[in-house]
């Protein structure tokens, strides 16, 4: 099994002046194990090239703020892009992650 370290990102949002709500992306650090590593593309009917996808699965310990907060998981950084998480699975103590296309709110984060 190959291993992966790095950050997910979770969403929540937050009222920022009365009566307007932001996104705010908060970041984590972990590690896991890859169970599937699986690359494709999608087909774009819109546009001219096709999307990259990436049908992996990522283990991660579940800690008491992600276990708190799964609700709020959006994406998982690796090969220095963001992917969406498409899909969660608990297995206590780990947590399934699945992803697939590119994250693509480009908001700004704080990392944690």
């Amino acid at each position: 099994m190959a291993k992966w370290a790095g950050k997910i990102g979770f969403v929540h949002t937050e009222e920022t002046f009365p009566g307007v709500w932001a996104e705010i992306v908060e970041e984590h650090l972990y590690g896991g194990d890859f169970l599937t590593n699986k690359t494709g593309w999608q087909a774009a009917s819109d546009q001219v090239n096709d999307n990259v996808r990436i049908n992996h699965q990522i283990s991660i310990i579940a800690d008491s703020y992600a276990t708190m907060n799964l609700s709020m998981i959006r994406y998982v950084e690796f090969l220095g892009n963001k992917w969406k998480v498409t899909d969660i699975s608990i297995e206590y103590p780990r947590l399934v992650l699945s992803i697939g296309g590119v994250y693509s709110h480009g908001q700004q984060t704080e990392s944690a």
